[in-house]
């Protein structure tokens, strides 16, 4: 039996196109348990995600975690659930569509479409659709501004492994990060003016808190940039507002499990925070493009919780970049910086029929 993935002959001649994959970390396909004990027995499985002996966890993934975890999470995804799907899930989708129009303004004629590490769409069913389309050249674009193995690693692992499944393979380039894109972090900075024109001025007794997902201590320690890409991306937002130093916090939330993880943890800074006679905080979430269970449910419900009861008087989340106008241009710029030296641009057979049914075919369902 062939290792290679069925695929349709190779006809000389045939058109080609150039396509961006956005990819973001995944959700279930429902907030109910039977979906989210799919998802994290998918998203915990991953060797790059859980760096622990296998056996070992294998027996606390099944034994423990996958039989009392989901129904908890389940109700924590209903809070955030939107008549249209999963928050992540739909900004994604709606991201892909208007870096499409926004590259095609500035005269790249590429396919843009989106996949998810975990869960649905996958990143090799994709890239399949992609190739099945006639790309031949595909850029991956990993929506993580800052680089981790257990996030941006893992997400080229599949796209890699996926090649090893196919007889002709297309031409591939990844993103590694964005930590420091101006226009990123200009975008992040334009919607916290946007958010203090509406919400006040910061007064004395305030903090921008700059929450970024935490990970595992001994990832630093292995030699992991993620921490310190965070601390780059947030003092260079701090710049950007001109903030002093003491305005501002960098912390790490989404901890799981008893190992020590990079420090300081939000929860406990919010409460801290509100014990010293901080009035007011806003909470920003840098490494998130999307709003998702981690920024919706985790920040702006439990975190806004955690600071009033601790004394807070004034709560404001700053939503992640979503759709902005702004962030989408970056996006844009990161894109085409990685797409020199391809054919990307208008040509004399760019209307041709084939090519418009080829890019349609490509498109599937991000159409």
């Amino acid at each position: 039996m062939s290792r290679y993935l069925a695929e349709p002959s190779y006809r000389h001649g045939s058109p080609a196109l150039t396509a961006v994959l956005l990819i973001n970390l995944g959700t279930p396909d429902a907030p109910t348990a039977p979906a989210v004990r799919r998802y994290l027995g998918e998203f915990l499985a991953d060797a790059r995600v859980v760096e622990i002996p296998r056996l070992v966890w294998w027996l606390i993934l099944n034994g423990i975690i996958l039989n009392v975890r989901p129904r908890r999470s389940a109700a924590k995804y209903a809070a955030v659930w939107t008549p249209e799907g999963s928050p992540l899930k739909v900004h994604v989708q709606r991201q892909a569509k208007l870096l499409r129009g926004s590259l095609g303004q500035a005269g790249h004629q590429v396919v843009v479409d989106y996949a998810m590490r975990y869960g649905t769409p996958s990143i090799p069913a994709t890239l399949s659709r992609l190739k099945a389309g006639g790309c031949t050249r595909i850029l991956l674009l990993p929506l993580y501004p800052q680089y981790a193995a257990s996030t941006t690693a893992t997400a080229i692992d599949a796209a890699c492994a996926w090649l090893q499944t196919v007889r002709n393979q297309p031409e591939m380039r990844m993103v590694r990060s964005f930590a420091d894109h101006s226009g990123y972090i200009q975008a992040l900075a334009a919607s916290v003016r946007e958010h203090w024109a509406s919400s006040g001025r910061p007064t004395s007794a305030y903090r921008l808190v700059m929450s970024f997902h935490g990970l595992p201590r001994y990832t630093l320690d292995k030699g992991d940039p993620y921490h310190c890409e965070c601390q780059k991306s947030g003092r260079l937002l701090a710049e950007a507002l001109g903030l002093a130093q003491e305005q501002y916090q960098i912390c790490f939330q989404s901890r799981f499990g008893r190992a020590q993880w990079l420090h300081p943890y939000t929860a406990p800074t919010l409460r801290a925070l509100a014990e010293q006679g901080v009035q007011k905080v806003d909470v920003i979430c840098p490494g998130f493009p999307a709003d998702c269970l981690e920024t919706l449910e985790e920040i702006a419900i439990e975190g806004k919780s955690e600071f009033l009861a601790a004394g807070g008087k004034e709560f404001g989340y700053i939503a992640c970049l979503n759709e902005r106008d702004d962030w989408i241009r970056a996006l844009a710029d990161i894109a085409a910086s990685h797409l020199q030296g391809w054919s990307t641009t208008n040509s004399r057979d760019q209307g041709s029929p084939e090519l418009s049914a080829l890019r349609a075919k490509a498109m599937g369902a991000a159409s």
